[in-house]
């Protein structure tokens, strides 16, 4: 059993929207065990909070509007051992349970997205609350402490339930990229 926390960079693939990467953290959860020779499997349970900026207009200037994601996060993963107990490669799915898209700044919920004439920030709030990812990443240390760098990559569209609430426009579709730096505690 481990404890893992860790710093993400997040981002959303998009060509409906202009995006900033955002930063966030998650924590949580994982128990590691042999499977068989040089494999073993992970099982983890993560709480994230994830930012983005998507760029809007108040009528006047350009300017970022940052939201704010939190959600689960479930992983089952496999793990190689390129030297054991120290140095892994893992790989595997992982499913993101999330909240709303929510605009950080009130002030900001009735801007305008650039590039539309009718989507507000609020609008863009109901996105797919299910998703799944793929991960890969390398982990290293010690047999009780590690450091882990992951890159996740949203194979859903986590954008497809803005797609059935009547807004200006009906096919939005967006993947989710996530990197995680991070460490492990083992007990």
């Amino acid at each position: 059993m481990g404890l893992q926390a860790g710093f993400l960079l997040f981002d959303i693939t998009t060509d409906d929207f202009v995006t900033t990467q955002g930063q966030g953290f998650g924590g949580g959860f994982s128990a590691r065990g042999a499977f068989r020779n040089d494999f073993d499997l992970i099982y983890g349970l993560n709480f994230m909070g994830s930012n983005i900026s998507i760029q809007g207009t108040d009528g006047v200037t350009t300017q970022n509007i940052d939201y704010t994601i939190q959600g689960v996060q479930l992983q089952f993963l496999g793990s190689y051992n390129i030297v054991k107990n120290h140095l892994t490669v893992e790989f595997g799915p992982t499913l993101n349970i999330t909240g709303k898209m929510k605009v950080k700044r009130e002030a900001q919920s009735d801007y305008l997205i650039e590039g539309y004439n009718n989507l507000k920030a609020s609008d863009l709030s109901n996105i797919s609350p299910i998703n799944f990812r793929v991960m890969g990443g390398l982990t290293a240390g010690l047999e009780s402490f590690r450091a882990t760098a992951q890159y996740q990559y949203g194979v859903t569209n986590m954008l497809n339930r803005l797609n059935d609430q009547g807004l200006e426009k009906k096919d939005f579709k967006g993947n989710s990229g996530t990197i995680l730096l991070g460490a492990v505690v083992y007990f």
